[in-house]
């Protein structure tokens, strides 16, 4: 029975969870009530399938956050009330279809069980008892519908995600991999770089050239804005907090490995530039210096071949050389997010793996005291919400 695989399932998910993240355990809701479950069939005149159900009584969905437990497709488990909530709304959002339409955009009888959050896109099951496709296992997406064929049971889909938990993870896979970072469950994917292509042997052109100028920063100095971090959650708030030598010892080191998984390292002048940073020396970045010219020269050759991740990677030397170290981590930190599951990881190592900040809000940006980070914006903002909060306590006191 596929609720037995239900069952099975949840118990090697647990396991998984409380050794690994025990943060996105935490996020499991207790069991739901048989009484809630009837409740629910009642008010949306849908009796559940039974895979949901023995799903719901182990865990009555997820908490939100960025701790919370999600399938691979990054929806959040729903519990009893919000599977009521969401699947009434996309039944009333149908309602204004033409019937061929809305038959396949979103059926009576289909239920919400996980949800993207940021939009309305979720994992759907099929509740028909006698159709051929009852208990199957599709993704509503806003403006395209319902689309079913990502399991064939609820059973089967949380079997599939145990094995992935379980199973042996590669630096590249198909699909989505289990990565377990601060606690919490991260799906997180890895391509493979282009095909090899270019020699270290290859000629630098005369200067001056016809390639396009390296866009340096105009003021290498200047603060990066708060928001550039939010990207990389909390260790945006750890980034953030650093002093600029040690931020600028992490983006050389993940420089060099970004420089060697993209094939960027053949390049003399590129090792050269790498191995005088180390030293701490001064590097030569005029627009047509030696480096300068094999970056200019490697962002052509790597948008002829639609090699984004090259390119990029000669585009983020441009951050690390030039001394905007905070800039370059981010920048660098995006691209090797394509190439390794692990950069999380990666990068906390380069820092030699301080203790992690919670996730940022707006009060940790409004206090932040870096001269490399401009954080104004969010310390004006609380300061407003003060005062208006300190306005509205005068005039209730009144």
């Amino acid at each position: 029975m596929t609720t037995d695989l239900v069952v099975n399932s949840w118990d090697r998910m647990d396991s998984w969870l409380r050794e690994h993240a025990p943060r996105t355990f935490a996020s499991l809701g207790p069991p739901a009530t048989e009484e809630e479950i009837r409740a629910a069939e009642e008010e949306l005149d849908v009796t559940f399938h039974p895979d949901l159900v023995a799903s719901l009584l182990r865990h009555n969905g997820a908490q939100g956050g960025e701790a919370a437990f999600r399938f691979t497709t990054h929806d959040r488990l729903l519990g009893v009330r919000e599977i009521v909530g969401m699947s009434r709304a996309l039944r009333d959002l149908s309602t204004d279809l033409d019937e061929e339409f809305a038959d396949y955009y979103w059926h009576h009888d289909y239920l919400k069980f996980g949800s993207y959050d940021v939009t309305a896109d979720g994992l759907t099951i099929d509740c028909r008892p006698g159709r051929d496709s009852y208990g199957a296992i599709g993704r509503f997406f806003d403006e395209t519908g319902t689309d079913f064929g990502h399991a064939e049971s609820l059973g089967a889909c949380l079997a599939a995600l145990a094995d992935r938990l379980e199973g042996p993870r590669t630096a590249l896979s198909r699909g989505a991999s289990p990565v377990a970072f601060n606690g919490r469950l991260i799906w997180a994917e890895a391509a493979a770089p282009r095909p090899e292509w270019g020699s270290a042997d290859d000629p630098l052109p005369r200067a001056p050239t016809d390639l396009q100028p390296l866009e340096l920063p105009s003021d290498p100095a200047e603060p990066l804005r708060a928001v550039y971090l939010h990207g990389l959650q909390e260790l945006g708030a750890l980034v953030a907090t650093l002093p600029r030598e040690r931020v600028a010892e992490a983006a050389r080191k993940q420089m060099r490995r970004l420089a060697v998984e993209t094939g960027l390292a053949k390049y003399a002048e590129v090792t050269a530039a790498l191995d005088a940073m180390e030293r701490g020396e001064a590097v030569p970045m005029g627009q047509d210096s030696p480096l300068s010219l094999r970056l200019r020269t490697v962002i052509a050759e790597a948008t002829a071949h639609r090699d984004d991740l090259r390119r990029w990677a000669a585009e983020n030397m441009v951050d690390a050389v030039w001394g905007v170290p905070h800039r370059a981590v981010k920048k660098i930190a995006n691209t090797r997010g394509h190439l390794s599951v692990d950069w999380r990881a990666e990068l906390l190592a380069d820092f030699d793996n301080p203790s992690i900040p919670p996730m940022p809000d707006d009060l940790f940006w409004a206090g932040l005291r870096n001269p490399d980070i401009d954080s104004s914006w969010y310390a004006a903002r609380c300061a407003q919400d003060h005062r208006q909060a300190s306005k509205r306590g005068r005039e209730v006191s009144m």
